[in-house]
């Protein structure tokens, strides 16, 4: 299908200024894929915040011009389908990683996270950080646990106290 020229501009516009506000990027080849399992992975996409597009290569190399993601210019090969994690940055490794499990023939070729481009290998790294929720609940008890300890301590010395008074009464009772 041929685009004409404002079509290219809106696909770049739009590819561009969802790079620009994502915070890691995947790329995968998609060949072999039908069209069901191309609208579940959309599907799954929209709801864990990942915006996922198919673009011309050369389209996206122009996108991705001044973005944290300029470094994936070379993995730009062949069958290409973009995803990128706009609030998390493993959301858009996880998906494809879930995804590929089920469905073999997705392969991903790279991705990109603060301007650093890693190899597919690496994607497990990626998909295994945690959301911005578990991170905040294990930040909340690392910040947590000296109280905690600190407030069990103190419950401690009474704790002794009656369990001192109570031997002293069973022997006594003896």
């Amino acid at each position: 299908m041929t685009l004409k020229l404002d079509d290219k501009k809106q696909i770049v516009a739009e590819v561009s200024q969802a790079a620009s506000a994502a915070l890691s990027a995947v790329l995968a080849d998609y060949r072999g894929l039908t069209v069901g399992q191309m609208t579940k992975l959309r599907a799954q996409a929209r709801e864990q915040g990942v915006f996922i597009r198919v673009v011309r290569n050369t389209l996206a190399r122009r996108a991705m011009q001044g973005t944290d993601f300029e470094c994936l210019h070379d993995d730009l090969v062949g069958p290409t389908i973009i995803a990128l994690s706009l609030n998390d940055p493993g959301a858009a490794a996880r998906l494809f990683k879930a995804f590929a499990k089920d469905n073999q023939r997705l392969e991903v070729k790279a991705l990109a996270v603060g301007g650093r481009k890693y190899g597919a290998k690496d994607i497990d790294v990626l998909a295994t950080l945690p959301t911005r929720d578990q991170a905040l609940s294990m930040l909340l008890g690392l910040m947590q646990a000296p109280v905690t300890n600190f407030a069990r301590t103190l419950n401690e010395i009474p704790t002794k106290f009656v369990r001192a008074l109570a031997q002293v009464k069973d022997q006594k009772a003896a």
